[in-house]
């Protein structure tokens, strides 16, 4: 039988998700395929090894080599104020009505290392909600968790956190938010008084308590149709009624088990609230 280079490599892929997801849980098993061979292909070239098989034995016996590995495979894309018109949108269209609650819980899912996390905790303090507001920010990767309890960055970023932050409607100078020393930006710490980081993975973890508001912004669009529709339904689970999904602008409700649970509310910014189950279609 003529062997078949791309067959065998799927199988080799296969092999080496299976292997993680049984040793440690971690399931990249509905990863989209594109995304996940890149970054698959940098961890065996950083590590020297022609073949996928060829990481199963590090992976399954060496806990750094498997943390270096996912390191790689989370994708921290990311800045502060990040689309300046959907925090425009958030500011004008959202903040309004979560004004109308005494208390409001907002989470932040697949955050990376925290720039949007302190871009929302900024705009939430001008707006007076903060004191009122506790924010739940996770991601699946503690590198990443750590940066952004941190909050530290590097300074030579801050002018286009400034750009940003103008056209996301900020009141304000950016620079009063982070004190800049040694080539670096640090937030203030107050910014993550009310900020709570936590490990969760939207592959296999639960319902994340009952929220106002919750963000997951361009990450669905790394996975495949069946995570995300899994991810969808744990992200309605985890809402209130009337509560608000925040998606990116890339993705959509469209052909998910809960498209009919949501009502577009700024569909231009992927914003939708959550029906009651009485006014479902």
């Amino acid at each position: 039988m003529k062997e078949n280079p791309q067959e065998l490599e799927q199988i080799e892929l296969e092999l080496l998700l299976e292997a993680i997801f049984r040793r440690y849980g971690y399931d990249f098993r509905h990863y989209a395929r594109a995304s996940l061979k890149r970054r698959v292909a940098q961890r065996m070239q950083r590590a020297g090894i022609d073949r996928i098989s060829g990481l199963i034995p590090p992976l399954l016996h060496d806990r750094g080599f498997f943390d270096q590995f996912l390191k790689d495979m989370s994708v921290t894309v990311t800045d502060m104020f990040r689309d300046p018109d959907f925090f425009v949108a958030l500011r004008t269209q959202v903040i309004p009505v979560l004004k109308t609650y005494p208390f409001i819980k907002i989470w932040h899912a697949g955050c990376a290392t925290g720039e949007e996390v302190y871009s929302l905790a900024i705009l939430l303090k001008e707006e007076g909600l903060y004191d009122r507001a506790q924010i739940y920010a996770t991601d699946y990767n503690n590198h990443s968790l750590a940066v952004a309890r941190e909050g530290i960055y590097p300074l030579k970023q801050m002018q286009q956190y400034h750009e940003n932050y103008l056209r996301a409607g900020g009141r304000r100078s950016f620079s009063d938010y982070y004190h800049a020393r040694y080539g670096a930006a640090k937030m203030n710490d107050s910014l993550r008084a009310n900020v709570t980081f936590a490990n969760h993975n939207l592959a296999s973890d639960g319902v994340f308590g009952e929220m106002q508001l919750v963000i997951c912004r361009n990450v669905l669009i790394y996975f495949d149709q069946q995570l995300q529709n899994r991810v969808l339904t744990l992200l309605h689970d985890s809402l209130s009624h009337r509560g608000f999904l925040c998606l990116g602008n890339k993705e959509s409700l469209k052909f998910s088990s809960v498209q009919d649970r949501f009502e577009d509310h700024v569909y231009e910014q992927r914003i939708f609230k959550r029906l009651p189950p009485e006014y479902r279609a």
